[in-house]
């Protein structure tokens, strides 16, 4: 996975904020949490236990065509870890998908809890989208001062 495009696109940057915000709520022991962009580029909460699973390119690729498919969240069982994804969307933006992997747990045991993981997949995508917001918030007061900063300048 290419964690190092030439053209960091407004998608990438918001999935960098998500990925930092959410990241850091997770508890120490807790679930491993992956971003991916609709190219496949990737944040992953622990990259080392991420590298122990060693998801391939052509899996991830896999589960993210079932998603697109419209089979979501999709859970499958690697090794001893059960890994569920879903699409991560914004009002404004599709920024790609939200992985959740729970080591020590079947694929079944996750189904079993299936509530809890929609639960953290929704609470991802709501950071997703008040990250978007402040932004365009941030946006809009910028532009809003450099207008009246334009106007104030013409006008003397």
């Amino acid at each position: 996975m290419d964690m190092c495009d030439a053209t960091i696109s407004a998608t990438h940057l918001l999935n960098e904020q998500i990925a930092r915000q959410v990241f850091d709520v997770l508890p120490e022991r807790g679930p491993v949490l992956l971003i991916l962009d609709r190219d496949g580029s990737c944040w992953p909460s622990d990259p080392e236990e991420l590298a122990r699973l060693n998801l391939s390119e052509s899996f991830l690729k896999d589960l993210r065509a079932k998603v697109d498919d419209g089979a979501e969240p999709v859970i499958t069982q690697v090794g001893d870890a059960s890994v569920t994804i879903a699409q991560l969307c914004t009002d404004r933006t599709n920024c790609g998908y939200v992985v959740v992997i729970l080591s020590r747990h079947s694929a079944e045991s996750t189904l079993a809890d299936i509530d809890l993981v929609e639960t953290l997949l929704n609470q991802i995508t709501l950071i997703a989208r008040l990250i978007e917001k402040s932004s365009m918030l941030t946006r809009s007061h910028v532009n809003h001062y450099a207008t009246l900063s334009t106007s104030a300048a013409a006008s003397n």
